[in-house]
């Protein structure tokens, strides 16, 4: 037989054991937010006819750019979802009569892109969804700022992060007072939208060639301006810069931004009932703010919309800092679902990058990943007595202790080793001599780690390595085997 070469598909990823521990306590964190404003969970498919998920990437005007997609055995066009914002569309027109309005669900799951990876850009990753359909109230929007600000307090990130909204209804005013049409029947004014949104990572000038006349990157690779004038260039970049410190402030100089636009000037007073209600719930001005900046890749939004953004720095790979930027975002799609319908049906939703959050969490070392240890190693002293070792396991479960017997090969040492890689706290040690007295061996192997590592000739520290080797090892009557064991377990949770 030829052997195989094990390789992983371009743009995808594995997650071990613990990446996997840190992503469930970090989504039991947040949807214990989401259910406490009253959102139930859905599921949907991975999959999805491509007209289901329409024309909405990112950078794209084609169903098939950007997505992972063939043909099923009918001649079917299908596709891997790349949102979870469309698949709820689709479920909630196909259930609309059943289903109790507003429906107010959240999700987490996985979708794909099919678009170049680079270095923390990948083609499959997890979103964590919430979303209110079939209500036009701006609560709803407000409540989107408030459970992302809830969320990312509860996982330990408050005073480090800031919501930034902004309406596409002010810039599609905008874009009207620069003479250009509706992003939805105008190539040039979407065009016009994703130059804006690329005004973090680019600048005034960066952006200025994406609104007129094109912009080549470092790498020689060139980006089709939107074909504006210098005069209609100027006035979007005014309007750029009409951010102010509080959230009536920017209101204010927004009003005079979109002045003459019916569009725009609603966008205004969606924007200032917003800033009542973010009042009310007491969600300070550095948590969320308004900023007019914020544009949103995505061509299905109609409202408000907005971004999670990490306030911290890091590094970036050339040791530069940089702050960390986006964890999530979302906003208002009131079009959206009314494609399955004869009538349109209000909606909005905010989306946590999952991987992205995760990331973060590990940059402000949130994570508390210290605290994460496997399973108790019963270790097979002897492999006549396997059945001895299944009830210590089955004793320890019992009691609600995750247990492991050692199945592999080996003696003491390759099973202490093995014991050390999977993060074992405690190991079970029982042969001959034990099982005749009734007694059992309950090695700490966390205060043994320290003990070896310990390398003072301190005398109150030679004291306190004498005192530990007393407790790193017991022998106890198998009576006593479990509450030993959560003895143990204590001491390496503090």
């Amino acid at each position: 037989m030829s052997r195989l070469t094990p390789r992983l598909v371009k743009g995808f990823k594995d997650a071990g054991a613990a990446s996997l521990h840190a992503r469930r306590r970090m989504i039991e964190t947040v949807r214990g937010v989401y259910e406490s404003f009253g959102f139930e969970a859905l599921e949907t498919p991975a999959v999805e006819y491509v007209e289901t998920l329409g024309k909405f990437l990112p950078e794209s005007d084609q169903p098939d750019a950007g997505i992972f997609a063939l043909q099923d055995g009918d001649e079917q066009w299908i596709a891997l979802r790349y949102d979870l914002t469309a698949p709820l569309s689709r479920y909630v027109a196909q259930n609309i009569q059943a289903l109790p309005m507003p429906f107010r669900r959240y999700q987490i799951g996985s979708v794909f892109r099919n678009e170049k990876p680079g270095p923390g850009r990948f083609r499959e990753f997890t979103q964590f969804d919430v979303d209110t359909v079939g209500s036009a109230s701006m609560v709803a929007d407000a409540e989107n700022c408030a459970v992302l600000a809830r969320s990312l307090d509860a996982l330990g990130l408050a005073g480090q992060f800031r919501i930034a909204m902004n309406n596409r209804k002010v810039l599609d005013g905008v874009l009207e007072r620069a003479g250009l049409g509706q992003p939805d029947a105008d190539p040039q004014a979407m065009t016009a939208l994703r130059a804006i949104d690329k005004f973090d990572k680019f600048g005034v000038d960066g952006v200025k060639l994406l609104l007129t006349t094109g912009r080549k990157d470092e790498s020689g690779d060139f980006t089709k301006g939107a074909g504006l004038s210098a005069a209609q260039a100027d006035s979007i970049l005014a309007f750029m810069a009409s951010g102010q410190t509080t959230r009536a402030a920017t209101c204010g100089a927004l009003a005079d931004a979109v002045k003459g636009s019916a569009r725009g000037e609603e966008g205004v007073r969606e924007l200032q009932e917003i800033a009542s209600l973010l009042d009310a719930m007491n969600l300070p001005e550095a948590a969320v703010a308004f900023d007019p900046g914020i544009v949103r890749g995505l061509a299905y939004y109609t409202g408000p919309v907005l971004e999670a953004q990490v306030t911290f720095e890091i590094k970036d790979e050339d040791g530069r800092a940089r702050q960390f930027g986006s964890v999530a975002g979302g906003g208002r799609y009131d079009g959206l679902v009314g494609r399955f319908l004869d009538k349109e049906l209000p909606a909005t939703g905010v989306s946590i990058g999952v991987d992205r959050l995760i990331a973060a969490l590990e940059a402000a070392n949130r994570m508390d990943s210290a605290n994460v240890h496997g399973p108790v190693l019963v270790v097979a002293f002897d492999r006549t007595r396997m059945a001895d070792y299944v009830r210590i396991a089955e004793e320890l479960r019992a009691d609600g202790i995750a247990a492991e017997i050692f199945l592999g090969e080996g003696g003491m040492k390759p099973q202490l080793r093995y014991a050390d890689r999977k993060g074992s706290p405690v190991a079970i040690i029982a042969g001959g001599d034990e099982f005749a007295a009734g007694t059992v061996s309950v090695k700490d192997l966390i205060l043994g780690a320290e003990i070896a590592a310990s390398t003072s000739s301190d005398a109150s520290h030679t004291e306190w390595r004498a005192a530990a080797k007393a407790r790193a090892q017991v022998t106890v009557p198998r009576a006593e085997l479990t509450a030993n064991v959560r003895r143990m377990l204590a001491g390496a949770q503090k």
